[in-house]
């Protein structure tokens, strides 16, 4: 092992502790968090943090990206499992519903909280989770799960309208259960049949 092979682990830890110590802290705090706290909250000298990202706005923008590597991998797990028949392209997008509305409570607060400071990073990863959810929403078309006019619009619609984080567990899954309607009729409606 090499001295260099230590010092950048190191670099590397310290990028992950600053990364996480903003992203709480703006969470928490709104962008407006001083540097000097998040070097604090991270373990680490405030010449490191500058080290590692000069302004704000690089720290913040890397949080986004960050943000936007998790949201892309999960979207493209869905997609691997619509292509590998383990799951329908509806379920998925219920799948992502239900992450958005119940586990994803950190990202909702982080992107209304940096809108008008993350610029370009936050606008990509729009653009990229909307595509991704059109490739779902094309293939639920194709197996006819899906309304046949539900658009990536409509998706996002649905999402704008979710439960706020105080919400109760059984008021988020009725808001679930109410939006898996409004996308697809009911199973035994879609073959033709009655009960």
């Amino acid at each position: 092992m090499t001295a260099r092979t230590p010092r950048r682990a190191d670099a590397q830890r310290n990028r992950e502790a600053i990364l996480r110590a903003a992203r709480d802290l703006v969470i928490a705090r709104g962008p407006q968090v001083g540097m000097d706290e998040i070097a604090s909250a991270a373990s680490v000298a405030v010449g490191t943090l500058y080290r590692h990202y000069p302004t704000k706005q690089d720290l913040i923008e890397a949080i986004v990206t960050e943000l936007e590597a998790r949201i892309s991998a999960s979207l493209d797990d869905a997609a691997a499992r619509v292509r590998a028949r383990e799951s329908t392209a509806l379920d998925e997008i219920v799948r992502l519903l239900h992450q958005v509305t119940v586990e994803l409570r950190e990202e909702r607060l982080l992107r209304h909280t940096v809108t008008d400071h993350a610029g370009d990073a936050l606008h990509r990863l729009r653009n990229n989770a909307a595509a991704a959810v059109a490739r779902l929403i094309a293939a639920a078309h194709r197996d006819h799960s899906l309304y046949a006019d539900v658009t990536v619009d409509d998706v996002i619609l649905l999402l704008t309208t979710a439960p706020d984080d105080n919400a109760t567990r059984a008021t988020q899954s009725r808001w679930l259960t109410l939006a898996r309607r409004a996308l697809s009729p009911e199973p035994d409606q879609a073959s033709g049949t009655q009960q």
